[in-house]
């Protein structure tokens, strides 16, 4: 049969049998079976609604034949319900008075557990204290640490120092009440920290104005150990000798010296003996590093370094000022060196040991006034001087002084020109001294030749002089020379002051040629100004008779063949040849050519003035009736005194005896004449003419 729909009923009957079944079962979504029940088939609903009463109905009829199965089963049951209940109302007093027990045992397991909540919250809150109270004990410990300090007035300069607790306090212990009470103290502890810090900069700074010229002793005399072994180094090096090496002023080599001076922040001296001591070991810097650190973290450094700079700057002036008295001994020289020296080493360490406490332009501000201070101090104290030991100790003090400082890297150039200038007046007291020398030498002089009486002695001579002469070579002892005493003597004492020249020309960092020529120069001065005026003042003194000026002659005359010897000599110690060019030559040929003349001319004047003295005692009687027949006695004595006279004139080298014998026989010869033609003369008898004929028959025979 067919439905309305044109299908049949077995077609109907299968597809709402799926519909069913998929409505009954619980887990297919029902939306879409829904749908298809509202097809667009006519009576769709209808037919469904009707296949469901069918589907209910047959579903109660299911249901019924199983209950009238199941129902004397279920009566089974119900009776045995009823019978359990009675049971379980037992079973239910039971359960009620375990239950009763069981919270009576629970009230004290419960109280219990409320102990163990509290007490795990106390843990809690004491893990948690434990954890603050451990952020806050640093703070608490740095706090009362640095309260200790300041009552003991001490303080640290590491790191970490409480200072840390100015950076520390503004972080995650800053909200309780106890760091806010210590922020609130900060500021005054800052300012009493700083106070304090500041006091010991300033005792620093005291001490070490008083310790300065112990630090520039040991610095001072490490650089001329230094200059000494570099000088040994020198010497050994073409011998293939080895040597240690030498200790460095900065203390990165060393020696072991046998004496150290040590200087703690007490003043006291320790004795150091295994290494070369360096300002660090000399002096405690620990009130710098501190008082540094502690503006630094404190945000004021600035202040600090300017405070720092200006003192130091004032200690310079200071140092630089030279003590009363200072250039009359060399101690005074020492240790004004020595405290700039200690100066200047301090603010070297500092340059290097701090990062812009001090800077090289601040450093070389401050030498460059100490520099110019102390060359106007050395050049006007050392115009002073007239001890040319003195002059040469304080040569070697500022040579040693620049040395020191050029190895603390600071220029040294204008100390080097100034000691040109003091070399200057060094040679000036050397030539007062050797003038004292000379007229000391001329006056001991017996102005008489030389006798030697042995072969020693004779070498001995010849040893300070350099004399040859072939004829008394060959002469038998005992002998003499011609020369007097004073010629190798003088010789030896122009050595002498070459060797004390050259002491100052040492360690100048000049050329050899340089020193050649100084030297020569200073022998020049030597030999043309004071042994040339003490030999002039030597002739024109009244003791000197004619004797003397003879031997003054022959002397003059050794000295000058001898000048070539002393070319030689400087050309021997300073290793340059007098054929170089600009090569300065000794003027002493016309020193002594000129002392020669004048001894000539003196000769002359006093050969004269004798003349005139023996005249003086000639008594003519005018008026005499006849003459004696001989000459008279003064004229004999005259010409006796002439002829023993001109017997040492030939010794004289030249024509100086002729002359001599010329210019005596013209004065005399003019003496007569005016005795003559004196106005007061009236007359004169045959007799007075005949005497005087006599004597001057006598002249013309010893002519």
């Amino acid at each position: 049969m067919y439905d309305d729909s044109g299908a049949t009923n077995e077609e109907n009957k299968e597809v709402y049998g799926n519909i069913f079944a998929e409505l009954e079962s619980v887990d297919l979504p029902l939306g879409t079976t829904l749908r298809s029940v509202y097809d667009d088939q006519p009576n769709a609903h209808k037919r469904f609604m009707e296949k469901l009463d069918a589907r209910i109905r047959n579903h109660d009829r299911e249901i019924e034949k199983m209950c009238n199965f199941h129902h004397q089963g279920f009566v089974d049951a119900i009776t045995e319900l009823l019978k359990v209940r009675a049971d379980a109302e037992k079973l239910m007093g039971q359960v009620t008075d375990t239950n009763r027990r069981l919270q009576e045992a629970g009230r004290e397991v419960t109280a219990q557990t409320e102990e163990v909540i509290r007490c795990r919250i106390q843990q809690r809150n004491m893990a948690t204290t434990v954890e603050k109270l451990q952020l806050c004990i640093p703070v608490l410990e740095m706090y009362s640490k640095l309260k200790e300090q300041l009552e003991s007035k001490r303080y640290p300069s590491h790191t970490s120092c409480p200072l840390g607790l100015f950076c520390c306090v503004p972080c995650r212990v800053s909200h309780y009440r106890f760091c806010q009470i210590m922020a609130e103290n900060l500021p005054r502890l800052r300012e009493e920290i700083k106070e304090i810090s500041m006091s010991d900069l300033k005792d620093f700074l005291e001490s070490i104005r008083k310790h300065s010229d112990r630090v520039g002793e040991t610095a001072m005399r490490q650089a001329q150990q230094h200059r000494t072994f570099n000088s040994a180094v020198a010497k050994q090096a073409s011998m293939g000798h080895y040597t240690k090496p030498v200790y460095s002023l900065n203390g990165q080599a060393h020696t072991h010296p046998h004496n150290g001076l040590m200087i703690d922040d007490t003043g006291e001296e320790e004795e150091g003996d295994e290494e070369v001591l360096t300002a660090q070991d000399l002096v405690d810097f620990s009130p710098v590093y501190r008082c540094l650190h502690i503006y630094t973290v404190l945000g004021d450094r600035e202040t600090f370094e300017n405070y720092y700079r200006k003192q130091r700057k004032k200690q310079a002036r200071l140092v630089l000022q030279p003590q009363a008295n200072m250039h009359e001994t060399v101690e005074g020289y020492r240790r004004y060196f020595n405290q700039i020296v200690g100066f200047f080493v301090v603010e070297d360490h500092i340059l290097h040991a701090t990062r812009g406490l001090v800077t090289r332009a601040f450093t070389d501000e401050l030498w460059n006034m100490a520099l110019s201070k102390i060359i106007a101090v050395l050049r006007t104290l050392s115009s002073y001087c007239d001890d040319p030991d003195l002059v040469l100790e304080l040569k070697n003090l500022i040579v040693i002084f620049a040395d020191t400082l050029q190895g603390y890297g600071f220029p040294v150039n204008r100390l080097f020109d100034l000691l040109f200038e003091i070399r200057d007046q060094y040679n000036e007291t050397l030539l007062k001294k050797w003038a004292l020398v000379f007229r000391e030498i001329f006056e001991l002089d017996n102005y008489s030749p030389i006798p030697v009486e042995t072969e020693e002695e004779y070498k001995q001579v010849i040893s300070r002089f350099p004399f040859h002469d072939a004829e008394i070579e060959k002469q038998d002892f005992p002998k003499k020379l011609p020369m007097s005493q004073s010629v190798p003597q003088i010789y030896t004492q122009v050595k002498e002051f070459i060797y004390a020249s050259l002491k100052f020309s040492e360690s100048l960092h000049r050329s050899s040629t340089e020193i050649d020529d100084m030297l020569r120069k200073s022998t020049n001065l030597l030999l043309t100004r004071t042994l040339s005026g003490c030999l002039q003042n030597l002739i024109k003194k009244p003791h000197i008779g004619l004797t003397e000026l003879v031997q003054i002659i022959i002397n003059t005359t050794h000295l000058e063949q001898a000048c070539r010897y002393l070319e030689e000599f400087i050309t021997n110690i300073t290793n340059v040849s007098p054929e170089t060019v600009h090569t300065t030559r000794l003027y002493g040929l016309s020193t002594f050519k000129d002392a020669r003349h004048a001894a000539e001319g003196e000769i002359y004047t006093k050969l004269n003035q004798k003349i005139d003295e023996f005249i003086q005692l000639a008594d003519y009687e005018w008026g005499m009736a006849e003459s004696d027949g001989r000459a008279s006695g003064y004229l004999m004595d005259l010409i006796n005194f002439l002829r023993s006279t001109f017997q040492v004139f030939t010794h004289l080298p030249g024509k100086v005896a002729q002359t001599a014998c010329m210019s005596a026989c013209k004065h005399l010869s003019t003496s007569l004449m005016q005795m003559l033609l004196d106005t007061e003369l009236k007359q004169i008898s045959m007799g007075a003419i005949q005497q005087f004929n006599l004597d001057v028959i006598q002249c013309e025979c010893e002519y």
